[in-house]
């Protein structure tokens, strides 16, 4: 697939990246230089220096014979207009990052299509329904449903409390023995480095302190289950502090008042007021959210979460490890710089969320979506989640699950056959429609994925 994508930001940056992975011929446009070195120095693209909105510069990049243009600059106008324009040379689909909700709750009296947009992407929205999923159950540190919640993705670490702990996935197999979870992923620190080691984990595998455990587990019992091997317990949440005064803080402040009681710290009074006039249910204060102190008199201990989500990195990762360390049972924190992820994690942040990364994901799940019935990438695992049906006469189906040849740098992590939630053993037989969740990493996915077609 031919494919040009409109700025290269964090959001254009990691798109191009999951894309030319993919072999698809990238072409990026931007302004901005250094960002366009940037990504002719890591990623297989080609690159163009200018204005998506340029006549010249979309011949150029041959929009003529394009397949797809992804407009994610920061300017909604100018994705928009690149959208509009890109339609007129001949491309087949535009998608555009938005930043104006009426856009979105205005369906029927603007027809976004007439003008060129296939599909809309608002990064801060689908941050606050990833944070509304993440409330759901405070003691993992990242949570995806499949089948409308028959299996459950759920990542947990792993401390002193944990009957894992030292542990060979073999040597705990007898606490599983109604197989009610799957073990899908183990993310382990590199001592000395930023980044992280993603193993998909074997039965000779141990669970060590510091881990961070990913598992398949089935509705209520597989959830209660790995919740009780690891010393985590299901804690319900009702009053809820965010600090920032960011979009995302905002929208998100907006959807949980509806079910929470909510306390919003930002630092800037003029926005403050603004957000107290558009938040009629949120209590509003003015402060600075990375001092501990103020935190504690607005009632910091009383929290059952906390959520930094104001535009600074640093501040968001400061004040959630206060937060953790008064007590707070589940701490979100946004992190700006993706590559911060890993260390954000490891210096003991409970959760945390980056817009961009999943602006880049549903993009790349809408591009997917003939393919797989699902696709997740979990920020700071080297692996990939898809759902996939198996198809009549797929290979999968002429042999047990033991006898295929798996790559061991992937896992089948569950199966939903008939709306039962399954979790396959080596003697597992597949059926034609089974839906097959896989967790691999990607230079084995395409691979298993075959298998199943």
């Amino acid at each position: 697939m031919k494919i040009i994508i409109a700025g290269t930001g964090e959001v254009g940056f990691h798109l191009s990246k999951l894309l030319a992975q993919e072999e698809h011929d990238i072409v990026i446009i931007d302004n901005n230089e250094k960002a366009l070195e940037r990504a002719s120095k890591n990623l297989d693209v080609s690159t163009i220096k200018g204005d998506a909105t340029s006549l010249r510069v979309l011949e150029n990049a041959r929009a003529g014979r394009c397949d797809l243009l992804i407009a994610v600059t920061s300017s909604q106008q100018v994705n928009i207009l690149a959208c509009t324009m890109a339609k007129s040379f001949g491309v087949k689909k535009c998608i555009a990052r938005i930043s104006n909700t009426e856009l979105l709750h205005k369906k029927d009296t603007f027809d976004l299509e007439s003008i060129g947009i296939d599909k809309v992407i608002y990064p801060e929205i689908l941050g606050a329904s990833e944070i509304k999923t993440l409330l759901k159950e405070s003691a993992a540190t990242d949570t995806v449903e499949f089948d409308k919640g028959l299996l459950h993705l759920m990542g947990i670490m792993i401390d002193d409390n944990s009957s894992l702990k030292d542990k060979t996935l073999a040597e705990t197999a007898h606490l599983n023995p109604d197989i009610d979870f799957t073990t899908v992923a183990i993310v382990r620190d590199i001592e000395g480095e930023i980044k992280n080691e993603t193993i998909i984990p074997r039965s000779n595998n141990i669970f060590k302190k510091g881990d961070h455990a990913y598992f398949v587990a089935k509705s209520n019992q597989g959830i209660d289950r790995v919740l009780s091997l690891t010393g985590k317990k299901h804690a319900s949440i009702k009053n809820i502090m965010i600090y920032g005064g960011s979009d995302l803080a905002y929208i998100t402040a907006k959807h949980l008042s509806k079910k929470y009681n909510i306390k919003l710290i930002c630092e800037d009074r003029e926005n403050c007021e603004k957000l107290a006039d558009n938040l009629p249910n949120v209590m509003v204060l003015n402060g600075n959210g990375a001092d501990v102190n103020f935190l504690m008199d607005e009632g910091l201990d009383e929290m059952d979460a906390f959520l930094a989500l104001s535009n600074e990195t640093e501040k968001n990762i400061l004040a959630s490890l206060a937060a953790k360390e008064s007590g707070v049972k589940k701490t979100i924190s946004q992190v700006e710089n993706i590559d911060y992820i890993p260390l954000a994690q490891n210096m003991g942040v409970n959760t945390t969320i980056n817009i961009k990364y999943l602006a880049a994901n549903f993009i790349f799940k809408y591009i997917r979506e003939d393919e797989v019935i699902n696709f997740t990438l979990l920020q700071g695992v080297d692996a990939e989640v898809v759902e996939v049906e198996v198809k009549e006469n797929s290979e999968a189906l002429t042999n047990k699950l033991k006898d295929l040849d798996f790559p061991k740098s992937g896992v089948v992590g569950g199966v939903i056959r008939n709306n039962k939630p399954l979790l396959p053993r080596g003697d597992f037989e597949f059926e034609v429609k089974d839906r097959v969740i896989i967790v691999s990493k990607h230079e084995s996915l395409h691979s298993i994925e075959s298998m199943f077609k």
